[in-house]
């Protein structure tokens, strides 16, 4: 048996995680190509961040923080007051890339969740449109 951890959780930790979605949120906050998704949010991003981290820590593995709070993990629900399309989603991703960069994250986990990063944001679109990630190459999921 390998002492290397295979799960993003084991890779990350909690901690980890939370600074994670920390980061995600400050660059969200910040990025002038995420406007458009920083304008859903409420101007107080504390409580995002405790529920983004609650969702990944679960969601990569660690305990199922988010779902013994909240009672579940459908993250559609949460998401149906706001018009999500393939620009708001890509704006999601890039923040999150830059993320795991900037959080130091290694090729192999960003690697690892590539895929299912896009999957996720994929599933919480609610209307249709152009998508800028077959354009843009820094995108964690473009490809």
């Amino acid at each position: 048996m390998s002492d290397t951890p295979q799960t993003p959780y084991q890779i990350l930790g909690e901690e980890g995680i939370r600074t994670l979605a920390s980061t995600f949120y400050e660059i969200m906050d910040t990025l002038p190509e995420a406007s458009g998704l920083r304008a859903m949010h409420a101007t107080n991003l504390s409580p995002m961040k405790a529920k983004l981290a609650e969702y990944l820590i679960g969601w990569m593995g660690g305990p199922p923080l988010y779902a013994d709070k909240y009672g579940t993990v459908c993250m559609t629900t949460p998401h149906e007051p706001f018009h999500i399309g393939p620009e708001e989603r890509d704006q999601w991703l890039l923040c999150m890339d830059k993320a795991l960069v900037q959080t130091g994250a290694s090729e192999q986990l960003v690697d690892m969740l590539k895929v299912p990063m896009f999957r996720i944001a994929d599933a919480i679109r609610n209307k249709e449109g152009p998508s800028s990630a077959t354009s843009n190459p820094n995108i964690i999921a473009a490809g």
